[in-house]
């Protein structure tokens, strides 16, 4: 590399494309999303194979799911909060770490509370990159914050679709102690994330610094309001969380049971729920973008109602193009919700981003548990009949505040 070079990227000066949508590193992100949700999805896709082997209850199964969501929602919006106070660079490469340490206590468990304490590592990973990384997304998107969104969210997406599969190819065939494999993965995405480090202290912050001053120039939301959308958001966020924990954690016991499926076929069905989810989180953000980010929210939420009220009636035949449509009607929302909070307090973007991700983890993880003892109590089909009426939530959007409308005004 020439001095020149090196000198361009030692030397902070302002970023005069701020305005620009800058894809590489949205890309990037992206990619170490995926590498970082497909190696923590590994956790429930090998569910099946704690159970047999440590003979566990489905409300043990819940409390694992509990305390991988509640350590990353507890720490996310606090990382977040200091990140908004003293951003930090290096912090997402640093935050690998937890995720390869988390696999490899897995890999070598001979006890239930081992379980927990991986569980709870790879917990603590999530804790420091998904705050830290959506801040990066929203500093690389230009005009276009809910692409940005999407494209950072679908790595994610793509990363829980291809866990279950590695289970079903790798860990089912090789056994526990295979986990060790993936956790070389996280060397892989420190490596992109150091780079992505190096950018955003280069160039990430003044791009935030311009974007708060051209927030300054316009008419602040009264504080009511904006408390008013949070809360409406986080509703929202509690409905879509719960039904998908329902499918992550439960779905593949629930085909096995209702249908008699294999578990590799289980497992499969599995996948094809969470790539659909893939394809509505692109979806979402540029949609939102397009026509307003508040229509997202209210069809992506109560437009999944007539299709969650079906599936536990449906056959196998229809039970997989049903959660399809679920899938990726529920996903489309995510990416709309995170940016809609961001324009909610636009001086807090990271405390929003570990808020509503910290939350989702968080729902995610209370739902499972409750949901895993009311499998216990009354069978795995009673988890789908309760959760089909949670989309009905989403007529709260309605009163979401007109936030696109007075930015245009």
């Amino acid at each position: 590399m020439s001095e020149q070079a090196l000198a361009d990227i030692e030397t902070p000066k302002p970023d005069t494309g701020a305005k620009e949508t800058v894809f590489a590193v949205i890309l990037a992100i992206s990619v170490c999303h995926g590498l970082n949700d497909m190696m923590q999805s590994l956790l429930p896709a090998i569910y099946p194979d704690f159970k047999a082997n440590f003979g566990l209850s489905f409300g043990q199964i819940g409390l694992v799911t509990l305390v991988y969501q509640i350590t990353a929602s507890i720490l996310q919006p606090l990382v977040g909060f200091y990140a908004d106070k003293r951003p930090t660079p290096m912090a997402l490469p640093g935050g690998t770490l937890f995720s390869l340490a988390g696999l490899l206590v897995l890999s070598r468990a001979g006890s239930y509370p081992v379980i927990l304490i991986g569980a709870s590592l790879l917990g603590m990973g999530s804790s420091v990159f998904h705050p830290e990384s959506s801040r990066v997304a929203r500093m690389a998107a230009g005009p276009r914050p809910g692409l940005a969104q999407s494209l950072f969210q679908v790595g994610g997406n793509i990363g829980q679709a291809l866990g279950p599969l590695a289970a079903a190819v790798v860990v089912l065939r090789w056994g526990q102690s295979s986990l060790a494999f993936f956790a070389l993965l996280a060397l892989v995405s420190c490596a992109i994330l150091w780079n992505v480090g190096v950018w955003y202290r280069h160039h990430g912050l003044e791009r935030l610094k311009a974007r708060a001053r051209a927030h300054a120039e316009r008419p602040p939301l009264p504080k009511g309001q904006a408390r008013l959308g949070i809360g409406i958001l986080a509703a929202l966020i509690f409905s879509k969380f719960v039904y998908l924990a329902s499918i992550t954690s439960y779905f593949t016991f629930y085909l096995i049971h209702q249908f008699g499926v294999s578990v590799r076929n289980a497992q499969l069905h599995l996948f094809v729920f969470l790539a659909a989810v893939a394809v509505g989180t692109v979806l979402g953000g540029p949609l939102g973008d397009r026509i307003g980010r508040k229509r997202v929210i209210w069809f992506s939420i109560l437009g999944a109602l007539p299709f969650t009220l079906l599936l536990p009636h449906a056959s196998l035949f229809w039970t997989g193009p049903l959660s399809v449509i679920i899938g990726m009607i529920l996903a489309s929302a995510f990416p709309a919700i995170v940016v809609f909070g961001q324009e909610l307090a636009p001086g807090n973007v990271g405390l929003i981003s570990g808020l509503f991700f910290g939350f989702s983890f968080g729902m995610g993880g209370i739902g499972a548990a409750v949901l895993g003892r009311l499998a216990d109590v009354s069978g795995i089909a009673a988890v789908y009949q309760v959760c089909a009426v949670l989309p009905a939530i989403g007529l709260l959007a309605a009163f979401l505040p007109d936030v696109e409308g007075r930015r245009k005004a």
